[in-house]
């Protein structure tokens, strides 16, 4: 399969496309965000990276300037090592990610990425022979460590690293504070917060979205492009994150514990069988 079938896209003006794999249905299906400026070009997460990325975006000339110059240079920022947004990177020169992930990143760590992936999930293969037993998310090298308050300049466009810790150590929002867009990864979607993973951890999920409030309370957000679903705006943002805070009790932190005991051996054991293609 080429990477024009397995990807498709939507244009939603401004220079941001959203782009999804469309052979992965599974609700860990991420929303892959294309973020075009004059000077530079950005993806934010990449997918599984079953089929490449960059040959997709260049097949279906979403790198192409108006002017008809080549493209500019291309980044992939990924919000967070997690497999599903992961995967894809290793087809990209450029990569970004926090610099608390990049150990991660770099040693193909699959237990930090809590790669699990079925047959099921993927309803037409990438190519003969394929199996979801053997899918691991190689080693990356980054190219650039992202820290809190690192602003990625591209050109006519800034976004704005914001460190948001909770449902993973390195998690990142960006921020595009001109146009009062978030790009939240998976720190907060239209759905269950997860903060069961290996290296969640509920009390830096609780000020991550204490955050989330205050930048909706300044008027600094009207637009959320989540890592999963649908977009949304302000009120809801405001919404989930108040309900993590207030639902973020003893109660919860004992069911939560127990499911990150079980998750972390579930793992462990997935991947010590696997031996990558």
């Amino acid at each position: 399969m080429s990477a024009r079938e397995w990807f498709a896209h939507k244009a939603l003006g401004g220079g941001i496309f959203w782009i999804q794999e469309r052979f992965y249905e599974s609700g860990n299906r991420a929303n892959i965000w294309l973020v075009r400026g004059s000077q530079r070009d950005v993806v934010i997460d990449a997918g599984l990276g079953l089929r490449s990325l960059p040959d997709y975006l260049r097949d279906a000339g979403l790198l192409a300037p108006a002017e008809g110059a080549g493209p500019r240079p291309l980044l992939a920022v990924a919000t967070h090592v997690h497999f599903d947004h992961s995967g894809g990177l290793q087809h990209f020169e450029e990569v970004a990610v926090h610099s608390a992930e990049a150990a991660a990143l770099l040693q193909g760590d699959n237990y930090e990425a809590v790669t699990w992936l079925s047959d099921r999930e993927v309803v037409r293969a990438p190519r003969p022979g394929w199996s979801a037993r053997q899918f691991r998310v190689p080693p990356v090298r980054p190219s650039l460590l992202l820290h809190e308050g690192d602003v990625i300049n591209l050109g006519d466009r800034q976004l704005t690293v914001m460190h948001m810790p909770g449902h993973s150590r390195g998690s990142i929002c960006l921020h595009d504070k001109d146009r009062k867009i978030l790009f939240s990864g998976d720190v907060v979607y239209d759905g269950s917060m997860i903060d069961w993973l290996p290296y969640s951890r509920i009390s830096d999920y609780v000020a991550s979205c204490q955050r989330l409030m205050d930048l909706v309370d300044r008027g600094l957000v009207e637009k959320v492009l989540p890592g999963h679903f649908n977009i949304f705006g302000a009120e809801r943002l405001y919404r989930l994150a108040s309900n993590y805070i207030s639902q973020a009790g003893v109660c919860h932190k004992i069911s939560t514990c127990a499911m990150r005991s079980i998750a972390s051996i579930a793992l462990r054991v997935a991947h010590s069988r696997i031996t990558p293609q």
